[in-house]
């Protein structure tokens, strides 16, 4: 019985000692973007993107909790406008400002999630026009501490956000290639 434990307590520290190196061998950095080909100018796109009270139409994030507390500063849209959330565990709480809002072309967020874990991320809209349509790229860039690498050993972030951008995207291309 003895030998049981021992073996199990050795195999279990040597699984954690996995998952921790191969946490130390993660970037401190995750970036993720998605791009998606919208059939209209980019002066229709953005402001859907640049006015957070718009954002409903488009975000994947808006609808997962339908009691989520919603706060906007004394702007809503351009530099200078604030949005901030309060919801259940599967959107969390946080907060958002404009710091850069050159129409139509682009946009910069700062996003701070307050929960379920502190973070701090930049994000980017970019409009780019290609024709008739204008390509618009989503990224958002996060620092990654070693407690998120842990984690994301055992679950690709990157893939979990870069899918809800995709959803998003096509949200949005929806929403403006119908109206």
């Amino acid at each position: 019985m003895k030998r049981i434990l021992l073996t199990a307590v050795a195999v279990l520290v040597g699984a954690v000692a996995v998952v921790l190196v191969l946490a130390a061998s993660k970037p401190d950095t995750l970036q993720v973007q998605r791009s998606i080909a919208i059939n209209a100018p980019a002066e229709k796109i953005f402001p859907l993107l640049d006015d957070f009270r718009q954002w409903p139409q488009w975000s994947p994030y808006e609808h997962r909790d339908p009691n989520m507390k919603r706060t906007f500063g004394a702007a809503s849209k351009g530099r200078g406008a604030t949005y901030a959330w309060d919801g259940n565990s599967d959107i969390g709480a946080g907060h958002m400002a404009i710091t850069d809002s050159a129409a139509p072309s682009g946009l910069a967020i700062d996003l701070e999630f307050e929960r379920p874990m502190r973070t701090s991320n930049a994000v980017k809209f970019t409009l780019a026009p290609q024709g008739n349509a204008t390509q618009v790229t989503w990224q958002m860039t996060a620092a990654m501490p070693f407690v998120s690498r842990v984690f994301q050993v055992v679950f690709d972030i990157g893939k979990m956000i870069g899918d809800d951008m995709e959803a998003g995207l096509a949200k949005l291309k929806g929403a403006v290639e119908k109206g």
